[in-house]
């Protein structure tokens, strides 16, 4: 990942001003900055790392699982910092209320006067972080829904705007269940990656202990600034993707779902709800970010191919067919990748 992969100078079809060719030099250039700062503090989960970073240069959100101890918060505050972003923490609790998230309206008093004012909430910030996201109520959760999708917050019937760049960073653990809450359908879709950290192996667990037991200098510069991050997210969209690599990541998404025709048998046994169409609107643009990090102009069917996995494994709801068999949605994904072939392939 950390490889770089240089551009020409070639123009192309979306991308022929010259500034947009130098902005994405700079977008390859700052990733590999930004990797080197991030390894300062964070040891491997490459795969993990690249596919935050293309949801950033995308302005997609995530959600990052994995068990305790594997750096998942580490990872996101690491990020915010490197960039020099407004940072908010939330620590979702069963008690926590959406106007402890939103904010809410106060009595204040001035000239003899009182009036209403609204106190904004922790979520007007650049970087979110909702920790452990799954541990508050749907009714909590669903205050985040709007400034996701359209990064506005209403409040006593006024709107108010949410600073740019704007991203929800969230964790959860997947293996503690009890007082925890299932993510509506509505809040999973709103995320543009489901990211599932693993285990170390015994090489990294050593140099983690070694460097977490000991003074460590962590400090990070500052290669991107939040109008960087804007930019990149401009210039991505300009990229080309053609008719036929859209065609294949709606009818990935397609196959998903069990009352498509598109959909092999197996979708049909295991599945209750596919992928909506949020899902291929994300495979296409992340993969346009995920092209111009690699070196290239347009997007490739091995782009859709390789980000499918953390697009869909959220989006896809098994039944108890599959739970009885013990097929898990990164294994139904698999399947689909196997069964429905790229044009060529």
């Amino acid at each position: 990942m950390t490889d770089t992969h240089m551009i020409d100078d070639t123009p192309v079809a979306g991308l022929e001003d010259n500034d947009d060719l130098a902005l994405v030099k700079k977008m390859q250039l700052g990733r590999d900055q930004m990797v080197h700062e991030i390894r300062k503090v964070i040891v491997g989960q490459d795969s993990v790392i690249e596919e935050l970073l293309i949801a950033l240069f995308a302005g997609g959100h995530c959600l990052v699982t994995g068990v305790p101890g594997l750096a998942k918060t580490l990872l996101i505050k690491t990020v915010a910092d490197i960039l020099q972003l407004n940072f908010s923490r939330i620590q979702f609790t069963p008690d926590l209320m959406p106007s402890d998230v939103v904010g809410s309206e106060i009595v204040e008093e001035s000239d003899g006067r009182r009036k209403l004012v609204f106190v904004k909430g922790p979520i007007f910030t650049n970087i979110l972080l909702a920790d452990e996201i799954n541990r508050t109520p749907p009714k909590t959760q669903s205050s985040l829904l709007e400034a996701m999708e359209e990064r506005q917050v209403t409040a006593a019937g006024v709107t108010h705007k949410m600073s740019s760049p704007f991203f929800v960073l969230a964790t959860q653990n997947p293996i503690e269940l009890e007082g925890t809450y299932p993510l509506p359908e509505a809040q999973l879709d709103r995320f543009m990656f489901k990211m599932e950290l693993g285990y170390l192996t015994e090489e990294e667990e050593v140099q983690v202990v070694s460097s977490t037991t000991r003074v460590v200098d962590r400090t990070v510069s500052h290669p991107l600034s939040g109008e960087d991050i804007l930019a990149f997210q401009r210039v991505a969209r300009q990229v080309p993707a053609a008719q036929a690599v859209v065609q294949y990541a709606v009818h990935l998404v397609h196959s998903t779902r069990p009352q498509s025709p598109a959909s092999p048998q197996f979708v049909k046994d295991w599945v209750t709800w596919g992928a909506g169409i949020r899902a291929s609107q994300n495979l296409v643009l992340a993969g346009k970010v995920r092209a111009l990090l690699h070196g290239r102009y347009n997007v490739s069917f091995n782009d859709i191919r390789a980000l499918a996995p953390s697009v869909l494994r959220h989006r896809i709801q098994l039944n108890f067919h599959a739970e009885a068999e013990r097929i898990t949605t990164d294994e139904l994904i698999r399947r689909v990748l196997d069964t429905v072939r790229a044009p060529g392939a």
